[in-house]
C-alpha cells in the first residue's frame, strides 16, 4: 500500500526499534527507542520515531541539526537548562504539537505519564544531528546519519 491509498495505515510494530537505556551513572531514568525513517546523506537529513516510556528520558543532549518536531501520541516534555543544570523552561507537548527550531538546543527530554511518540526530521550539511552530554556538558557521544545507520544494522544482524 501507499499513502495515496485511503486504507494506507502506518503500523510502528513494522519498524525496526533499537532500544536505549542508562545506568545510575546518569541519575534520571533512561528508557526509549528509535526508528529511522528515512536519511539522505547528500542532503543531511534524517527522519526518526522516538518514543519515550511512561517518565523516562533520553540521554541529556545538545541538538546539532536544524530540527523539525510532531508529537503523534502521548505527552511529550522538553526541559531547558542553564550551564549550571538548572531548569529554565519546561515545555508540555501534547499530541499534535509540532515545533522547529535551529541546533543548539541543550534540554531533557522525557515522555508524560503514558510516554510519547514523536517524529523528528533533522537536517545538518554535515550529518551531524546531536551530542549526548554529560552534566557538565561535556560530549560524551555525537551522533550522526552515519552512525545511526550502523545501529540500525547491528541491531538487525
Amino acid at each position: 500500500m501507499t499513502a495515496n491509498n485511503p486504507g494506507f495505515r502506518f503500523d510502528t510494530n513494522d519498524l525496526q526499534w533499537i532500544h536505549y537505556e542508562g545506568g545510575p551513572r546518569f541519575g534520571y531514568p533512561i528508557d526509549y527507542d528509535i526508528a529511522v525513517l528515512g536519511h539522505e546523506e547528500e542532503l543531511g537529513r534524517l527522519d526518526l520515531l522516538i518514543r519515550w516510556a511512561p517518565d523516562a528520558y533520553c540521554h541529556f543532549h545538545r541538538h546539532v541539526a536544524t530540527t523539525t518536531s510532531l508529537v503523534l501520541e502521548g505527552e511529550h516534555h522538553v526541559i531547558d537548562l542553564d550551564d549550571d543544570g538548572n531548569e529554565v523552561r519546561h515545555d508540555v507537548r501534547p499530541a499534535g504539537t509540532y515545533c522547529s527550531g535551529p541546533g543548539g538546543d541543550v534540554h531533557m527530554e522525557r515522555g508524560g505519564p503514558e510516554g510519547s511518540l514523536v517524529l523528528f526530521s533533522m537536517q545538518e550539511p554535515t550529518g551531524r544531528m546531536f551530542e549526548v552530554l554529560d552534566a557538565d556538558h561535556n560530549i560524551l557521544a555525537e551522533t550522526t546519519i552515519e552512525s545511526f545507520r550502523e545501529q540500525a544494522r547491528e541491531f538487525a544482524s
